[in-house]
């Protein structure tokens, strides 16, 4: 486990989700005169099956990347990982999952204006992408989606044009010519990093850079 605060226990589809909060508190921030957080974002992680975890460093890259950038961010383990109750349902219920971690965390008068975004890495960034397509079709828009390495061979939808991809170019899980041809059709752009493999070994500092980046370029107007 990478350093982070304790984890807690909220309400999910199946039984108890298991999260973890990090960031601005927007009450402190209210009451000392300082920014409030600039969003809310909530993080998915690999696989459940393949040993993916909150705790994975890709998205701990992710968590860090947003916090420094001023946003409440909140990672989860996905059903049947960690302390997180029921089990594995082939990424529907997974979504279901992700959405009801938001669902949560927005009910929260300090947070329930701030912006969002979704980010993943990995089955999580797939996971990411259709939670994406669902809240567009109810009509609630997202200000940033984050996709590393999005695992598109479990079938990714059609993604906002300003959607940041991050893939590497050694993937040998989900290689870059997969990742191509999910975007080519959609004349999405990528952001390929010479020479990483899946897991952006040696690389993470680039990663959290090019998201930092991302954010401050198109950072909201605090409410």
């Amino acid at each position: 486990m990478i350093g982070r605060p304790a984890s807690e226990l909220i309400e999910g589809p199946a039984g108890a989700l298991e999260v973890v909060v990090e960031g601005p508190d927007a009450a402190a921030a209210a009451s000392e005169g300082v920014e409030p957080p600039r969003g809310l974002v909530v993080v998915a992680h690999p696989h459940p099956l393949m040993g993916g975890t909150m705790d994975n460093k890709v998205v701990h890259t992710l968590v860090r990347a947003f916090v420094m950038e001023g946003w409440v961010t909140v990672r989860f383990n996905f059903r049947g990982v960690g302390r997180s109750e029921g089990a594995w349902d082939e990424g529907r219920g997974e979504v279901d999952d992700l959405l009801a971690v938001l669902a949560h965390h927005r009910m929260d008068p300090a947070w329930r204006t701030l912006p969002v975004a979704l980010a993943g890495f990995s089955f999580g960034g797939r996971c990411a992408a259709v939670a994406a397509e669902r809240l567009a079709a109810q009509g609630q828009g997202l200000h940033a989606l984050v996709l590393v390495s999005p695992a598109v061979r479990y079938g990714v939808p059609h993604v906002p044009a300003d959607t940041l991809v991050l893939q590497g170019e050694s993937d040998d899980v989900v290689p870059l010519a997969d990742i191509l041809d999910w975007a080519r059709p959609q004349s999405l752009p990528l952001t390929v990093l010479p020479g990483a493999g899946h897991f952006f070994h040696g690389q993470l500092h680039t990663v959290r850079h090019v998201v930092r980046q991302h954010l401050a370029a198109r950072r909201p107007v605090s409410p």
